[in-house]
């Protein structure tokens, strides 16, 4: 199996082939990483996450690697620069989405503050990257995009999409009380009103 190397990773290398006529990301382990399980953990939660439809769609893992289609489009910062207010608004709405899905199945990504190359957009956002994600009772999906886009108002700013920080951390605080969809909504009911 011929695999050309696509990235490197602290954790990880990726590989780029194509399996079954569908282009596919290999990852492994990286020889000199000393994190133990990372890609068993990412193989994981893909597999328990996809029935949600987040996540790229595995394909296959073993012991060391796991196997996934590669996903198309542009990170999320490039794609807040070459859009308009209306496609933008939807996308977030849509992480968010998917964040609350991850809170409510009390999982929690980790790296949701600064997702810059953990979200990449096609036709819909796709999450990338599970390795360092865990169970846990206090997850922060949801909060921790909301902490990412106040830390990006000023490109939002440019496409017209202001962001009222204090109403933001309002609605984030509220929402951590008990996770409810009722508070949730409200967030998004925000995001929409952006």
């Amino acid at each position: 199996m011929i695999k050309k190397l696509f990235a490197k990773g602290k954790r990880g290398l990726i590989y780029i082939n194509y399996f079954k006529g569908k282009k596919v990301i290999i990852k492994e382990k990286n020889p000199s990483s000393l994190a133990e399980g990372r890609i068993k953990n990412e193989g994981d939660f893909l597999k328990k996450l996809n029935k949600y439809k987040i996540g790229p769609k595995l394909v296959r893992t073993g012991k060391n690697y796991v196997m996934y289609e590669f996903v198309k489009g542009d990170f999320i910062l490039d794609f807040i620069e070459k859009k308009n207010k209306a496609r933008i608004v939807k996308i977030l709405k849509e992480v968010l989405e998917q964040c609350f899905i991850l809170d409510e199945l009390k999982i929690n990504k980790l790296e949701m503050h600064h997702p810059v190359n953990h979200i990449i957009i096609n036709k819909k956002p796709v999450m990338i990257d599970f390795e360092r994600t865990y169970y846990t009772e206090n997850p922060k999906n949801v909060s921790q995009f909301c902490q990412f886009l106040m830390l990006i108002s000023k490109l939002l700013k440019k496409k017209k999409i202001l962001v009222d920080k204090k109403k933001m951390i309002d609605l984030v605080k509220n929402y951590k009380e008990d996770y409810s969809e009722k508070k949730f909504k409200e967030i998004l009911k925000f995001i929409s009103s952006l």
